[in-house]
């Protein structure tokens, strides 16, 4: 038997990475759904556990192959998405599928799977807290920052296309209505 998907998605900084981290620890049955991605590692990202670290060249390769649940390229050149033999590997353990992928992913998944998928937008208390939380990280060039915002902008105007949407106010308390709604939606 198949086991579920539960999709989380959000704005860059929203906090949708913190909370699914949490949910893994409080519910042992979800596993995350670890991403392709064609942009280069990060120097304390591990291949196979943050992401499926891929050149361009392989990602459009697979594509064309249709190894992928859902794929985009979310910037020029630069390909995110989630392989088949991914969701395989967690269903062949009886466990659940979470994901942590950006809107249009999820939206993606969402719609090839209507019945066994659960989706949950994280949207920021505002967009200045957004841009607060982003620039905390200390990742972001001035460039980088205003394309996350830009895009954070966009991408908020699909948050009622999903199932539930939860605002991350205060952490703990999105982790909690997040625990419960996912909880709810497996043993359903």
């Amino acid at each position: 038997m198949k086991g579920k998907l539960i999709i989380f998605s959000a704005p860059s900084g929203a906090g949708k990475t913190s909370i699914v981290k949490e949910l893994l620890k409080k519910i042992p049955e979800l596993e995350f759904s670890v991403s392709a991605c064609s942009r280069p590692m990060r120097p304390t990202e591990i291949n196979g556990k943050d992401y499926y670290f891929i050149s361009a060249e392989e990602f459009r390769q697979k594509i064309k192959e249709e190894q992928f649940v859902e794929w985009e390229e979310v910037y020029p050149g630069s390909y995110y998405g989630t392989l088949k033999s991914e969701l395989e590997r967690i269903w062949d353990k009886g466990h659940h599928v979470v994901f942590d992928v950006d809107v249009i992913g999820g939206l993606n998944i969402k719609e090839q799977y209507p019945q066994e998928a659960l989706s949950i937008f994280i949207k920021p208390p505002s967009i200045e807290e957004l841009k607060r939380r982003l620039e905390n990280r200390q990742t972001e060039t001035l460039e980088t920052l205003q394309k996350r915002i830009d895009k954070a902008e966009y991408e908020l105007g699909f948050a009622d296309k999903f199932d539930v949407r939860i605002i991350n106010n205060v952490l703990e308390e999105a982790i909690n209505e997040a625990n419960s709604k996912v909880k709810a939606f497996i043993r359903s």
